[in-house]
């Protein structure tokens, strides 16, 4: 999976950072969403999948990734 991120979009909630630490961080500046691995392991799909349906700004969206 490849994960993207809309900053634009982000009210700074950090509902992402609860669900998925490893792959979501927030700017210390601003709060908004900060993108710490843009392809997490398939052991984290489940907390990305979890912050994309947490994110009240709907400032995350997922890829799968291309057939190999």
């Amino acid at each position: 999976m490849i994960v993207h991120i809309d900053p634009d979009r982000c009210c700074g909630a950090g509902q992402c950072v609860l669900a998925a630490p490893g792959v979501f961080d927030q700017r210390e500046d601003d709060g908004t969403v900060l993108l710490l691995d843009a392809a997490p392991p398939a052991a984290l799909a489940r907390e990305v999948a979890d912050a994309v349906a947490a994110c009240p700004g709907g400032a995350i969206r997922l890829e799968e990734d291309p057939p190999r």
